[in-house]
């Protein structure tokens, strides 16, 4: 074992108060602020850090535009980050901070840190649910909660001009597991210490979505979004009527379901750009999850309530094990097996 997950997300943006404010009402416990910076703390333990672009604590790197610049990943031991550090200073510079925190840059230019990280455990009792002919909850309301108050940062996403190159670097220098390809769109993987289904998602940045922004794609580096991890439906909804209560945007499509990974979202607009997501019961993974190929749009959602134009057709229903694995669970060179990324990239007329 040796990332056991995302320790801390550092965000360059335009407006530090109005991203402050904006995180607190979606329900980041603050930690500390000033005049440059805000700063929150989950209960795993993870960062959340706001400072403004152009601030000399961001490190240079080849995001476009305001959001996450920069990601430090947890490692569990001495044993282990000795060891990232010393292979990843095989071919590029790597700076030690006084803390331990090793700083570098991915192969395609974005900025990564490494850092040791003891995650606290999360205690979580959501409402027990009934079903016909399966009751759990008797004579008992569900939880009343006013607030959501997210504790795991479970995974963010950053859209990518060649998503074999990000793929690769997280794969073979860091150790990352592959979970699942959206054919045509990305590539979903998880860091190898780690149970959720993806901490990563690379975003093919050439799909033909017009425009910078959140499903809006011009072939650069950009910041997507990142999902903070709540307890069930009923936070994920009272987090999003708070922050309509409070005056922010509404979330275009609404609550839905992946077939991906299971889990429930609700993308926001951030002030941050890109979005922030409410995720809750996503699909858990260890090392005997076989990789599957999914239909782009058959992957992306089993139910949403605002459907866009281009998800009013049903997709087939198709997915298929990922090139180089077999339902025995382990990994094969088969003949002529695309690469995952090369399957995730796929024809830009098929993701369309």
């Amino acid at each position: 074992m040796s990332i056991i997950g995302i320790e801390t997300v550092l965000y360059g943006v335009d407006d530090v108060a109005e991203c402050t404010r904006y995180f607190i009402d979606f329900g980041l416990p603050l930690h500390d602020r000033s005049d440059t910076h805000a700063h929150f703390r989950l209960d795993e333990g993870s960062n959340v850090v706001i400072r403004a672009l152009g601030d000399p604590a961001i490190p240079a790197n080849c995001v476009v535009g305001p959001g996450v610049q920069e990601v430090i990943w947890g490692v569990d031991r001495q044993e282990s980050l000795d060891r990232l550090v010393a292979d990843l200073g095989r071919d590029r510079d790597v700076r030690m901070d006084p803390d331990g925190t090793a700083r570098c840059l991915t192969d395609d230019g974005f900025a990564i840190g490494l850092r040791l990280y003891r995650k606290n455990p999360v205690v979580s009792a959501p409402s027990p649910i009934n079903s016909p002919g399966n009751i759990n909850r008797i004579n008992q309301h569900r939880k009343w909660i006013a607030r959501a108050r997210p504790k795991t940062i479970q995974h963010v996403v950053f859209q990518t001009p060649d998503v074999e190159r990000s793929w690769a670097f997280y794969r073979d220098r860091l150790g990352f597991r592959l979970s699942d390809i959206q054919k045509g769109f990305g590539v979903f993987a998880r860091a190898d210490g780690a149970h959720d289904h993806h901490n990563i998602y690379f975003l093919n940045a050439n799909l033909p979505f017009k425009g910078p922004g959140v499903w809006g794609m011009d072939g650069n580096y950009r910041f997507d979004h990142v999902n903070y991890g709540v307890d069930d439906i009923d936070e994920v909804m009272v987090g999003a009527n708070y922050m309509q209560r409070q005056g922010w945007p509404q979330s275009t499509w609404g609550l839905g379901r992946h077939r991906i990974a299971s889990s429930l979202f609700l993308y926001l607009p951030c002030p941050t750009g890109g979005q922030a997501e409410y995720g809750a019961d996503s699909d858990h993974l260890d090392d005997s999850w076989v990789p599957r190929v999914w239909n782009p749009m058959f992957g992306f959602f089993s139910f949403i309530t605002n459907m866009a134009p281009f998800m009013l057709d049903a997709a087939p229903w198709e997915y298929e094990y990922a090139p180089g694995y077999t339902p025995e669970r382990k990994p094969h060179a088969a003949a002529g097996a695309q690469p995952a990324a090369e399957a995730a990239r796929g024809d830009a007329k098929a993701a369309s």
